[in-house]
């Protein structure tokens, strides 16, 4: 199914995972994909080559398998920096030739070896496939704090207007831990005129080295109830992904209620999280069908 058909329908519930890299078997992505999926998702989007790591042709791979295997949606990620037209077309091709038919455009972090060869911005990728593969329905990524490479908020709206006059089907937002921020940010899409449907992204903490990382990586901005949440956990790494899982599902609770077009969990490959939001989102009324 069309992702932007099942938004048109309901507020949505789905979960990000990422497959092996390198020589780990792709049965581990496999085993993570069947236990998320039994928690009834709309989708499950499957990264691409994250961190540069060259695991595309798992994408592909993975994301068939949850497609025939699960009768999940499969939302297969793909970056356009370091990649050609041709290499575009190959991929969308496999993937079509597994059945799966959406697509989260995205540019892709810099890195070594990805600069732009065909594609500058996510925006030339979308126009791309809207053109040559209009079979596909496409995702877009979003940033509720505004872009980290962009010092100016409007300037990042601007951007993502760009993005969706491109074609960009539906947005997903990178992930935050104020939910008054993602407001913001929606009231800016409405002042831009911006009527794409928003799917909120959320990631919990699951640890202070991750929640560090997340901040420097993703400008993030980290609220003080969250740093003093997870220092009272001191050392104890089992409960500082408890209580990053409990901040989570308040959010995911409070933005349930707020009306948003849909909620996707970053679950870092743990099938816990997905399951501990499912049961957040059903005990608050979240509409499932």
């Amino acid at each position: 199914m069309r992702i932007s058909d099942r938004l048109a329908a309901k507020q949505t519930f789905s979960f990000e995972i990422f497959p092996p890299k390198g020589d780990l078997p792709i049965d581990q992505a496999l085993e993570v994909a069947g236990a998320l999926a039994a928690e009834q998702p709309d989708w499950i989007s499957v990264t691409f080559s994250a961190g540069g790591s060259g695991n595309s042709a798992n994408t592909v791979s993975v994301s068939g398998a949850i497609e025939r295997e699960t009768g999940t949606s499969a939302l297969a990620h793909l970056t356009c920096l370091g990649s050609s037209r041709e290499t575009v077309d190959l991929y969308l091709e496999a993937l079509a030739e597994q059945g799966v038919l959406n697509v989260l455009a995205l540019r892709g972090d810099r890195a070594p070896g990805k600069e732009a060869i065909d594609f500058a911005y996510a925006s030339d990728l979308i126009a791309y496939i809207k053109e040559t593969h209009p079979e596909f329905c496409v995702g877009a990524a979003c940033y509720p704090e505004g872009h980290f490479e962009c010092d100016d908020f409007e300037t990042s709206l601007e951007h993502l207007k760009i993005k969706q006059d491109a074609g960009a089907d539906f947005l997903v937002t990178q992930l935050f831990f104020d939910n008054e921020l993602f407001y913001r940010f929606r009231e800016g899409c409405a002042r831009w005129r911006i009527k794409a449907p928003i799917v909120c992204g959320i990631m919990p903490f699951t640890s202070v080295k991750q929640i560090q990382r997340m901040a420097f990586t993703c400008g993030a901005t980290i609220p003080s109830k969250v740093i003093r949440k997870i220092a009272a956990c001191g050392d104890d790494e089992a409960a500082q992904l408890e209580a990053g899982i409990e901040y989570a599902c308040d959010q995911i609770v409070d933005l349930a209620d707020n009306g948003v077009d849909g909620i996707h969990i970053y679950t870092m490959n743990r099938p816990v999280i997905g399951h501990a939001a499912r049961e957040a989102l059903l005990g608050c009324g979240y509409l499932w069908s």
